[in-house]
């Protein structure tokens, strides 16, 4: 959410900016609603001063005039509260504006390599996809999570299962005890209200999961991202400087209906309905947001760092960035079988943008001002899991566990 001081006063910057963020800024319209909106308040307040002069007087034979000024204010706030909707709606469908550094362009053509890490193995066979790894003893079932639930949903049996506990576990660990996230577990169905603060509604309802609850006006959804409770935990709140930064990690399922991805990846793993994702979140003063990235980014690829699986680091363009970031890095893990880098990550610097929608703000000396909010993956499990098998896979079709994941999968050499 942006602050419509500032929109009033640089409309064409804001334009521009919008545009390089795939999005057309219509300054004619916000004109017409926010001069309409103003205009209406400022009539409003001048009958309801005239009131107030009229009540002082105690004339008797006013009250015919002060009950036509109450009709004539009533019927403006009615009118004002419709307008004031109609500009609410507009505003909140604007996007973050990208920093500085962010490289312009429509799509992830524009996107910057920043660099790539680790090796890729040699293998003296074609490498198999982790659909095929998966099948050996059915330990990747799909065709009971059809019957299930239907397409986008998976079964994971044995020891691959086992697997997918062991790298939550490990991340976990990571990331509270080396980097001193804080553990949180979480709800999984939010209200509108937490929806909205982190930029999923309204903007992206289609993608949502909506709940339908009896007796109640109020709408649920099952979280698309933990990034959407961790970063709400400090909404309508008023933090002290001095607890600041504030870092939460939570592993939880997390669900969306990829309203937008239809023909994309059906096959396997790589795009479910419901998947495990480990998110990080940082709350910060607004001016250590770009330090507070590069830490994030290297939290979560430390964890690839570990399991000496490739990777690379690409700085997203202006046109590629979530509505809510500001800048974004993405971590892609290779993936053999379709020999190119998949995205496992993305870890995202959003201002003080989500606070605005959120109402949180920090105590400094120099008076209240809203924090700075991060989020990134660290990371997404079932891609982690995909690029594991695949990058661990061996001839027999077994799949070699790197030692420092060993203590987490009951001391297993091979899958």
């Amino acid at each position: 959410m942006h602050n419509i001081k500032d929109l009033r006063k640089n409309l064409k910057e804001y334009k521009k900016k919008f545009l390089e963020r795939n999005f057309n800024f219509q300054i004619d319209v916000f004109n017409d609603l926010d001069s309409n909106n103003r205009k209406l308040i400022n009539e409003k307040e001048k009958l309801e001063q005239e009131k107030k002069k009229l009540s002082k007087l105690k004339d008797t034979s006013n009250f015919e005039k002060s009950k036509k000024i109450s009709e004539k204010i009533l019927e403006i706030s009615n009118l004002q509260n419709k307008t004031q909707i109609k500009l609410n709606e507009f505003l909140n469908i604007l996007p973050n504006l990208a920093l500085e550094e962010v490289p312009v362009g429509k799509d992830e053509k524009a996107n910057k390599l920043i660099n790539q890490s680790g090796i890729k193995k040699e293998y003296s066979f074609e490498p198999k996809s982790h659909i095929e790894i998966g099948s050996k003893g059915n330990m990747i079932d799909f065709d009971t999570s059809i019957k299930l639930s239907g397409s986008r949903f998976v079964v994971l049996k044995d020891k691959i299962a086992l697997l997918e506990r062991a790298l939550i576990n490990f991340m976990m660990d990571i990331h509270t005890n080396e980097f001193d996230y804080m553990e949180i577990s979480p709800p999984l169905i939010v209200n509108e209200d937490v929806m909205f603060g982190t930029g999923q509604l309204p903007k992206f309802e289609e993608d949502q999961f909506e709940i339908k609850f009896e007796n109640t006006d109020q709408r649920k959804f099952l979280i698309p991202t933990a990034e959407v409770v961790l970063t709400n935990l400090v909404r309508k709140s008023l933090i002290n400087k001095d607890h600041l930064p504030l870092r939460f990690v939570a592993s939880t399922p997390c669900f969306r209906k990829e309203a937008g991805s239809y023909g994309k990846d059906t096959r396997g793993m790589i795009r479910q309905h419901q998947f495990y994702k480990v998110e990080l979140v940082s709350i910060v003063e607004p001016i250590d947001c770009k330090q507070e990235l590069d830490r994030m980014l290297n939290c979560a690829k430390s964890v690839l760092d570990k399991l000496e699986i490739p990777y690379q680091i690409v700085l997203l363009s202006s046109g590629d960035m979530g509505f809510s970031s500001e800048k974004t890095f993405d971590i892609e893990v290779w993936i053999p079988s379709e020999k190119k880098y998949r995205e496992i990550s993305s870890c995202s610097s959003c201002g003080s943008f989500q606070a605005r929608r959120m109402g949180a703000k920090y105590k400094s000396s120099n008076g209240n001002d809203f924090v700075g909010t991060l989020n990134g993956s660290g990371l997404a499990v079932g891609r982690l899991l995909i690029a594991l098998l695949e990058n661990n896979q061996n001839k027999d079709g077994s799949v070699t566990i790197p030692n420092v994941l060993k203590k987490y999968m009951n001391n297993l050499d091979k899958i």
